[in-house]
């Protein structure tokens, strides 16, 4: 019975992260309130969810990903290129519903999300890291508010990443 309860522990462990999901665009605003708060040309809007056991690496990590990730297309057409090799926008925008659970049930629930005491600092951290590594300051959401996202999806190129799993 002690064996069950410590591979249960560690498969807890090992589960949480922090999760972006990154979409190369056209185009992307949000708006809080019915006001435009930020908006973006081509580039890249960015979801993010915090868990608890994330750390201010796994913000460091996704964030040179995200600056590094080649999306855009070279002379060939080829996604070869950067958001810091074609000087393309960012978007950072808070989501904790990245951590939905719907194991049980038809309603998510989020109870892997962190709370906003843990999670506003690591969301900051992947803004200002972004934002050393691009160069300027990236475009971001209100943490906690709720806001209206448009965007134009390029492509469409979608693509999930996870802190731990690394891949």
């Amino acid at each position: 019975m002690v064996a069950k309860i410590v591979i249960i522990a560690i498969f807890t462990i090992l589960i949480e992260d922090m999760r972006i999901v990154v979409q190369r665009v056209k185009r992307a605003s949000v708006s809080i309130d019915g006001k435009v708060h930020a908006s973006i040309g081509p580039g890249l809007l960015v979801l993010a969810g915090v868990e608890d056991a994330d750390t201010p690496e796994d913000a460091w990590w996704l964030a040179s990903k995200v600056v590094n990730l080649r999306l855009f297309g070279d002379n060939n057409g080829v996604m070869n290129l950067s958001a810091i090799e074609t000087g393309s926008e960012i978007m950072i925008v808070s989501q904790f519903t990245l951590h939905a659970s719907t194991r049980k049930g038809n309603r998510p629930s989020y109870i892997r999300a962190a709370r906003p005491e843990k999670a506003i600092p690591l969301y900051e951290e992947l803004i200002a890291r972004t934002g050393e590594l691009l160069g300027r300051s990236p475009a971001t959401g209100v943490f906690g508010a709720m806001m209206d996202i448009e965007l134009v999806n390029d492509g469409p190129v979608t693509i999930f990443i996870d802190s731990r799993n690394r891949e």
